[in-house]
């Protein structure tokens, strides 16, 4: 899949094509029909999609070994959750860098995570079915993902999950990645569903500040972050995973 062409201010207004995947032809319908009113799921994609976290902490640790650089916090993977690459570089380490710079960096550290995702990435236990169950009920459905769009069509593809989106919402269609709200209202936007109306699935406490602002319930995903830590950051539940969640416990607060 080659990756997607950057897209002007005029061209983002613009929902984007359906991807063009071998399981397009499996795709619920779209849902451009629907009335502004109805309930919409919405989705991060690495650590509440796929159980993706083992293989970017490996990335980032490859990356300043590569530098000979030392983290600018003991866990500094955290400071990298939820946030587009270019964003996470100078938290990383510690100091400002230019956009160049950060580019470069960026881009190294997607090789490395490419390279060891190679050996295999798996769902968060659960979320197939879950996603199954959205479907039967006609849920709107998107992903808003701090990925490129190239990264994130190819990961979820490979695992079977690409189908059930009807909206995918990436770091190339946003202008400020999380934590701004962007990339949540844009999801809503292209699903003609109200902010009010959406449900979030996040791990990452940046994710969470950038849903909240915008106006969306959150359930928090505790891949990456305790409870303790994600309910401070908004969110009105937890789970572990998705198994065993039904969508109508979650409409009934």
């Amino acid at each position: 899949m080659a990756p997607a062409l950057p897209q002007s201010a005029d061209n983002r207004s613009r929902p984007p094509p359906l991807p063009q995947s071998a399981d397009n032809r499996s795709r619920p319908p779209p849902f451009g029909s629907r009335p502004v009113t109805s309930a919409a799921a919405i989705f991060d994609m690495d650590g509440v999609l796929i159980d993706s976290g083992a293989h970017h902490r490996h990335a980032w640790r490859m990356l300043l070994a590569e530098l000979g650089a030392e983290p600018a916090e003991p866990e500094h993977w955290r400071l990298t959750i939820g946030r587009p690459s270019e964003e996470a570089i100078p938290l990383l380490l510690g100091r400002r860098v230019s956009g160049a710079e950060a580019r470069r960096l960026a881009r190294r550290k997607r090789d490395l995570y490419q390279e060891r995702a190679q050996t295999g990435l798996d769902p968060v236990p659960g979320v197939r079915e879950f996603l199954e169950s959205l479907a039967r009920l006609d849920v709107p459905r998107a992903v808003g993902t701090s990925a490129s769009r190239w990264d994130a069509e190819r990961l979820l593809d490979d695992l079977g999950l690409l189908r059930y989106f009807d909206v995918i919402v990436t770091a190339d269609d946003v202008m400020r990645g999380k934590p701004d709200p962007e990339v949540w209202t844009e999801a809503a936007r292209r699903l003609r569903v109200a902010a009010a109306r959406c449900v979030v699935f996040e791990d990452a406490l940046v994710g969470v500040q950038a849903a909240r602002a915008a106006g969306m319930r959150v359930i928090g995903v505790t891949t990456a972050h305790s409870d303790a830590e994600l309910r401070a950051a908004g969110v009105e539940r937890t789970i572990p995973d998705f198994r065993e969640l039904e969508w109508s416990h979650l409409l009934h607060r």
